[in-house]
Protein backbone atom coordinates (compact mmCIF):
# COMPACT_ATOMS: atom_id res chain seq x y z
CA UNK A 1 0.00 0.00 0.00
CA UNK A 2 0.98 3.28 -0.65
CA UNK A 3 2.35 5.61 2.25
CA UNK A 4 -0.39 7.84 3.04
CA UNK A 5 -3.18 6.33 0.99
CA UNK A 6 -6.60 6.87 2.69
CA UNK A 7 -8.31 3.63 4.03
CA UNK A 8 -10.26 2.03 1.98
CA UNK A 9 -8.93 2.65 -1.32
CA UNK A 10 -6.07 1.00 -3.83
CA UNK A 11 -3.98 2.70 -6.28
CA UNK A 12 -4.27 2.37 -9.52
CA UNK A 13 -2.00 5.03 -10.96
CA UNK A 14 0.54 7.43 -10.41
CA UNK A 15 -1.85 9.74 -8.57
CA UNK A 16 -4.87 8.00 -9.32
CA UNK A 17 -6.73 5.87 -6.21
CA UNK A 18 -10.19 3.88 -6.65
CA UNK A 19 -12.28 3.15 -3.78
CA UNK A 20 -12.68 -0.21 -2.25
CA UNK A 21 -16.25 -1.44 -2.60
CA UNK A 22 -17.16 -4.43 -0.62
CA UNK A 23 -14.77 -5.64 2.77
CA UNK A 24 -12.66 -8.49 2.14
CA UNK A 25 -13.47 -11.70 4.13
CA UNK A 26 -10.14 -11.20 6.76
CA UNK A 27 -12.26 -8.25 7.50
CA UNK A 28 -15.29 -9.46 8.16
CA UNK A 29 -14.24 -11.47 11.27
CA UNK A 30 -17.18 -12.72 13.41
CA UNK A 31 -18.21 -10.20 16.39
CA UNK A 32 -17.57 -7.09 14.12
CA UNK A 33 -20.34 -4.36 14.14
CA UNK A 34 -20.71 -2.10 10.95
CA UNK A 35 -22.79 0.89 11.09
CA UNK A 36 -24.43 1.67 7.65
CA UNK A 37 -24.27 5.23 6.73
CA UNK A 38 -25.66 6.83 5.18
CA UNK A 39 -29.53 6.86 6.58
CA UNK A 40 -32.29 6.42 3.91
CA UNK A 41 -35.31 8.31 4.08
CA UNK A 42 -38.29 6.67 2.20
CA UNK A 43 -40.39 8.20 -0.72
CA UNK A 44 -43.38 7.70 -2.60
CA UNK A 45 -42.03 6.49 -5.30
CA UNK A 46 -39.92 3.41 -3.11
CA UNK A 47 -42.88 2.50 -1.95
CA UNK A 48 -45.19 2.30 -5.43
CA UNK A 49 -42.17 1.12 -7.45
CA UNK A 50 -41.46 -1.36 -5.02
CA UNK A 51 -45.74 -2.82 -4.96
CA UNK A 52 -45.59 -2.29 -8.71
CA UNK A 53 -42.27 -4.39 -9.27
CA UNK A 54 -43.57 -6.96 -6.43
CA UNK A 55 -47.32 -7.01 -7.88
CA UNK A 56 -48.28 -6.01 -4.34
CA UNK A 57 -50.64 -3.59 -4.98
CA UNK A 58 -52.65 -3.77 -1.62
CA UNK A 59 -54.33 -0.73 -0.57
CA UNK A 60 -52.68 -0.26 2.30
CA UNK A 61 -49.49 0.35 0.26
CA UNK A 62 -51.34 1.70 -2.38
CA UNK A 63 -54.45 4.07 -1.54
CA UNK A 64 -54.11 7.03 0.72
CA UNK A 65 -57.41 7.31 1.79
CA UNK A 66 -57.64 3.81 2.42
CA UNK A 67 -55.04 3.30 4.73
CA UNK A 68 -55.89 6.90 6.51
CA UNK A 69 -59.28 4.72 7.41
CA UNK A 70 -57.17 1.87 9.25
CA UNK A 71 -54.85 1.78 12.09
CA UNK A 72 -52.03 3.46 11.00
CA UNK A 73 -53.76 6.36 9.99
CA UNK A 74 -51.56 6.70 6.61
CA UNK A 75 -49.65 4.23 4.21
CA UNK A 76 -47.63 1.24 5.02
CA UNK A 77 -44.37 0.94 3.24
CA UNK A 78 -44.44 -2.63 1.43
CA UNK A 79 -42.31 -4.80 3.41
CA UNK A 80 -41.06 -5.94 0.86
CA UNK A 81 -39.48 -2.65 0.33
CA UNK A 82 -38.36 -2.02 3.27
CA UNK A 83 -36.47 -5.14 3.30
CA UNK A 84 -34.73 -4.49 0.14
CA UNK A 85 -33.67 -1.15 0.89
CA UNK A 86 -32.46 -1.87 3.93
CA UNK A 87 -30.55 -5.31 2.86
CA UNK A 88 -29.10 -2.58 0.23
CA UNK A 89 -27.52 0.14 2.11
CA UNK A 90 -25.67 -3.25 3.81
CA UNK A 91 -23.93 -4.05 0.54
CA UNK A 92 -21.24 -1.15 0.02
CA UNK A 93 -19.22 -2.22 3.24
CA UNK A 94 -20.34 -5.80 3.75
CA UNK A 95 -21.13 -7.39 0.63
CA UNK A 96 -20.04 -5.66 -2.24
CA UNK A 97 -17.94 -8.20 -3.67
CA UNK A 98 -20.84 -11.40 -3.21
CA UNK A 99 -20.55 -13.90 -5.25
CA UNK A 100 -24.14 -15.54 -4.34
CA UNK A 101 -26.53 -14.79 -1.60
CA UNK A 102 -27.34 -18.44 0.25
CA UNK A 103 -29.94 -17.34 2.62
CA UNK A 104 -31.98 -14.63 4.23
CA UNK A 105 -33.52 -16.10 7.43
CA UNK A 106 -35.63 -15.00 10.28
CA UNK A 107 -36.87 -11.65 8.78
CA UNK A 108 -38.70 -9.82 11.88
CA UNK A 109 -40.69 -6.56 10.81
CA UNK A 110 -41.39 -5.25 14.47
CA UNK A 111 -42.59 -1.84 13.93
CA UNK A 112 -44.64 -0.24 10.79
CA UNK A 113 -42.68 2.15 8.02
CA UNK A 114 -44.09 4.57 6.37
CA UNK A 115 -43.27 6.99 3.85
CA UNK A 116 -40.55 9.92 4.81
CA UNK A 117 -39.28 7.53 7.48
CA UNK A 118 -35.45 7.62 7.55
CA UNK A 119 -33.74 3.89 8.01
CA UNK A 120 -30.48 2.96 9.74
CA UNK A 121 -29.11 0.06 9.79
CA UNK A 122 -26.16 -1.94 11.57
CA UNK A 123 -24.75 -5.55 10.87
CA UNK A 124 -22.99 -8.06 13.27
CA UNK A 125 -20.48 -10.54 11.48
CA UNK A 126 -21.80 -14.01 12.87
CA UNK A 127 -19.82 -16.24 11.70
CA UNK A 128 -17.46 -16.80 8.74
CA UNK A 129 -15.97 -20.13 7.30
CA UNK A 130 -13.91 -21.30 3.80
CA UNK A 131 -16.64 -23.17 1.36
CA UNK A 132 -16.14 -26.32 1.24
CA UNK A 133 -17.88 -26.86 -2.22
CA UNK A 134 -16.52 -23.62 -3.61
CA UNK A 135 -12.33 -23.34 -3.97
CA UNK A 136 -11.80 -19.72 -3.18
CA UNK A 137 -14.73 -18.49 -1.52
CA UNK A 138 -15.87 -17.94 1.96
CA UNK A 139 -19.04 -18.62 3.77
CA UNK A 140 -19.89 -15.58 5.70
CA UNK A 141 -23.99 -15.17 8.04
CA UNK A 142 -24.78 -11.39 9.34
CA UNK A 143 -27.38 -10.37 11.54
CA UNK A 144 -28.79 -6.97 10.36
CA UNK A 145 -30.62 -5.07 12.32
CA UNK A 146 -32.65 -1.43 10.85
CA UNK A 147 -33.98 0.81 12.83
CA UNK A 148 -36.15 4.39 12.34
CA UNK A 149 -35.10 7.73 12.90
CA UNK A 150 -36.63 7.58 16.41
CA UNK A 151 -34.91 4.74 16.75
CA UNK A 152 -37.18 2.42 17.04
CA UNK A 153 -36.34 -1.41 15.65
CA UNK A 154 -38.18 -1.81 12.56
CA UNK A 155 -36.29 -4.97 10.78
CA UNK A 156 -34.28 -7.31 11.46
CA UNK A 157 -32.44 -10.63 9.61
CA UNK A 158 -30.16 -12.50 9.05
CA UNK A 159 -28.40 -13.20 5.69
CA UNK A 160 -25.23 -15.81 4.46
CA UNK A 161 -23.66 -14.99 1.13
CA UNK A 162 -20.45 -16.42 -0.62
CA UNK A 163 -17.24 -13.83 -1.12
CA UNK A 164 -14.26 -14.54 -2.56
CA UNK A 165 -11.25 -14.95 0.13
CA UNK A 166 -8.54 -12.75 -2.12
CA UNK A 167 -10.44 -9.26 -2.73
CA UNK A 168 -7.75 -7.64 -4.46
CA UNK A 169 -7.14 -10.72 -6.58
CA UNK A 170 -11.04 -10.31 -7.87
CA UNK A 171 -10.64 -6.80 -7.90
CA UNK A 172 -7.66 -7.10 -10.19
CA UNK A 173 -9.71 -9.00 -12.57
CA UNK A 174 -12.51 -7.07 -12.28
CA UNK A 175 -11.00 -3.44 -12.17
CA UNK A 176 -13.10 -2.62 -9.19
Amino acid sequence: MTPGLPHGYRQTGEGRIRENVGLSYPDLSPGLIIEHQPGRTVTELDNLLGAALSGNVAPIHTDAHYSSQTQWGRILVCSGVTLNLVAGMTVRSVSGLTTANLAVDRVRFTAPVHIGDTLYAETKVLTRRTSESRPGTGVVTCHTTAHNQTDTTVLDFTRTFLLPLDADAVRDVTHY
